[in-house]
């Protein structure tokens, strides 16, 4: 019985060190993670300048095994010190994980992906919990669920906008389709319908036709109000979610240790995703 305390302690010591940052030790060792994350990344980028590869491969090298090493003992450790470890290999910062992990031991198989390592950069977002900047960690959590309660609006909306931009390019192609302008097929005029209704403009084609630039005038002008309607529907959204401020902002950097949900009240006893007991 005192060896599965012993144990139930060690893993709740190391959940409370990687996973929360109230605590000194939970601060020092993210604050240790993002120096880890910052020197792994400006590697990478180092190693792309060929001057630099050339006279500091064997160090770069070296260093960014250590610190790929590194990650993988840390990943382990958040597996094993959670009670539903699926919770956490398929959560957000789970696969970010996972992802800035591999590609050093991919790099055996698949020349180039080591440069994936850059996506270590997305677990920077941690510096929000470990520096208690509570307003932008309760606002961010609160702009996700404004984006998951729009995505039925916004997905009825691209699905019109694409409708158009095929209905639009194909009345091009039959318009400039002869014309020496570039539009040689109507998937070719569609990618130009969806250029300049964003209004993005590359100019690699372009209307000949008086007829062709009267509708690629519209399109321009279209453009500007399709691209307010996205905004309107996420800020109307993110208006009625702004008014629970209880619900908005988190002020602690408390973790459940059974499925390691974040965004808990001061003064909760019980994890609001699982029900379980909280270490207060």
């Amino acid at each position: 019985m005192s060896k599965n305390n012993k144990q139930l302690n060690w893993k709740e010591k190391i959940h409370r060190v990687i996973y929360e940052a109230d605590t000194p030790t939970g601060k020092y060792f993210d604050i240790l993670l993002l120096v880890l994350i910052i020197t792994s990344i400006v590697a990478v980028m180092l190693e792309s300048i060929e001057e630099v590869d050339n006279k500091y491969h064997t160090i770069l090298n070296i260093a960014e095994w250590v610190i790929t090493i590194l990650f993988t003992l840390e990943y382990i450790a958040r597996i094993i010190s959670v009670k539903k470890p699926k919770e956490y290999i398929f959560s957000f910062f789970g696969i970010i994980d996972l992802l800035s992990t591999i590609p050093k031991y991919l790099s055996f198989f698949l020349v180039g992906s080591h440069a994936l390592v850059a996506l270590r950069a997305l677990r920077l977002l941690r510096i929000f919990r470990i520096l208690k900047l509570v307003r932008f960690v309760g606002e961010s959590h609160n702009f996700l669920r404004s984006l998951r309660a729009s995505r039925a609006k916004i997905s009825v909306f691209l699905s019109a906008v694409i409708i158009l931009c095929i209905i639009l390019g194909t009345v091009m192609y039959l318009i400039e389709g002869n014309n020496d302008t570039g539009f040689t097929s109507i998937p070719r005029s569609v990618y130009w319908a969806i250029v300049t209704l964003t209004t993005v403009g590359y100019g690699d084609i372009a209307p000949g036709t008086p007829l062709g630039q009267l509708i690629a005038s519209i399109i321009m002008i279209l453009g500007y109000g399709i691209i307010a309607i996205p905004t309107g529907i996420v800020s109307a959204e993110y208006a009625k979610k702004g008014t629970d401020t209880q619900e908005s902002i988190s002020t602690n950097t408390k973790s459940c240790q059974n499925c390691a949900a974040s965004y808990h009240r001061d003064d909760a006893e019980f994890c609001y995703e699982c029900g379980e007991k909280m270490d207060i």
